[in-house]
C-alpha cells in the first residue's frame, strides 16, 4: 500500500461511493431528498480531507482499494475543519439531519478509548475487484501500520456479512448500537 496524496483524490473518492452506495451507517446520515449520489460522493470527499489532514489515506499498490484512517487525538478546529464542516451540513446531511448525524457520533465516541487509537473510518474496494483478497491484503498492511505506531485500531461496521471478515483478522466484536439498524464496534489491540 501507499500513502495517497490529493492527486489521488477523485479515484479514491469513487471507490469508497462505489463500496458504500447501500451501507445502512452512511444512508442514515445522508440526506435522503434529491441526488443522493451526490450526497454520497460529498460525504466521501469531507472524509478524504479530514483523514488527509488529521490522519492518513492508503490506497493499495493496484489502485482498487483505499482506506481513510483518522487519529482523534490529532483532530484540531482550524479554519479549514470548519469550512469542511459546513460544507457537510449543507452539501451532504441537511439541516435536519444535522442533529441526528451529531447525536450519533457523540454515543459512537463515547466508546472510544482515552488514548491515542488508529479509527478505520473506511476501507473500501472497486465493486468489480472486491472478493479477490485485494482488501484482506489491504487490511494486513493497515494492522501492520497500526501496529508498528503502537496504536490499537477501531472501527465500526453496519454491513453483517462483514463481521465474520473482521473477526478473521482478530478483531472482537465489543458493543453494539442501536440506531434503527445495528451499528457493530470492532477494537483490535
Amino acid at each position: 500500500m501507499k500513502r495517497a496524496g490529493i492527486g489521488d483524490k477523485n479515484l479514491i473518492v469513487d471507490i469508497l461511493c462505489e463500496s458504500f452506495r447501500n451501507n445502512l451507517s452512511v444512508n442514515y446520515i445522508l440526506n435522503q431528498s434529491g441526488d443522493k449520489t451526490k450526497r454520497l460522493k460529498n460525504l466521501m470527499d469531507y472524509s478524504f480531507e479530514v483523514c488527509h489532514a488529521f490522519g492518513e489515506v492508503f490506497l493499495s499498490d493496484d489502485h482498487k482499494a483505499c482506506a481513510l484512517v483518522l487519529y482523534p487525538d490529532q483532530k484540531r478546529t482550524t479554519l479549514k475543519s470548519i469550512f469542511l464542516d459546513v460544507k457537510l451540513i449543507v452539501g451532504t446531511l441537511g439541516i435536519r439531519n444535522i442533529f441526528k448525524a451529531m447525536s450519533r457520533e457523540k454515543v459512537i465516541k463515547s466508546n472510544y478509548p482515552n488514548q491515542p487509537f488508529y479509527y478505520l473510518w473506511f476501507i473500501g474496494v472497486s465493486v468489480p475487484d472486491q472478493h479477490k483478497g485485494i482488501g484482506s491484503k489491504l487490511l494486513e498492511e493497515l494492522m501492520e501500520d497500526a501496529n508498528q505506531k503502537g496504536r490499537s485500531v477501531y472501527l465500526e461496521t453496519s454491513t453483517e456479512k462483514n463481521l465474520s471478515w473482521y473477526k478473521k483478522f482478530g478483531f472482537s466484536n465489543y458493543n453494539k448500537l442501536d440506531f434503527g439498524y445495528t451499528l457493530f464496534l470492532f477494537k483490535k489491540h
